[in-house]
């Protein structure tokens, strides 16, 4: 299995049922170890996910949401180009395993004061 080196950039890929993916996040390599592979998302992190769901951040209509999940549903989506934004995120992932453990941090959290 590759190993990756702290700082690195590396892609998540959420992958639905049918096989397509949902969406994409970079993310920096914190540590690969035996035990976990630790990664995190600033602010400002490069990200795709379905352009209804892009819509509905950038209007801030709620039922433009619900259609995105209503169109995960059927399998049928586009990905738009989108930016991680709000909070930090801290994801920590078992070796071999299908999921992660996401912890997400706001500035104050994170020391940052704002």
């Amino acid at each position: 299995m590759r190993t990756f080196e702290e700082g690195e950039t590396v892609v998540r890929r959420d992958v639905h049922r049918f096989g397509r993916v949902w969406s994409e996040q970079a993310l920096r390599v914190v540590a690969d170890t035996s035990e976990a592979l630790p990664t995190a998302c600033a602010p400002g992190a490069e990200a795709r996910w379905p352009a209804l769901y892009a819509k509905a951040r950038d209007v801030g209509d709620r039922t433009v949401r619900t259609e995105a999940f209503d169109a995960m549903a059927t399998g049928v989506w586009e990905l738009a180009a989108a930016v991680w934004q709000e909070t930090e995120l801290l994801l920590w992932k078992p070796p071999g395993a299908w999921f992660s453990i996401n912890a997400f941090y706001t500035g104050a959290a994170c020391g940052s004061g704002t």
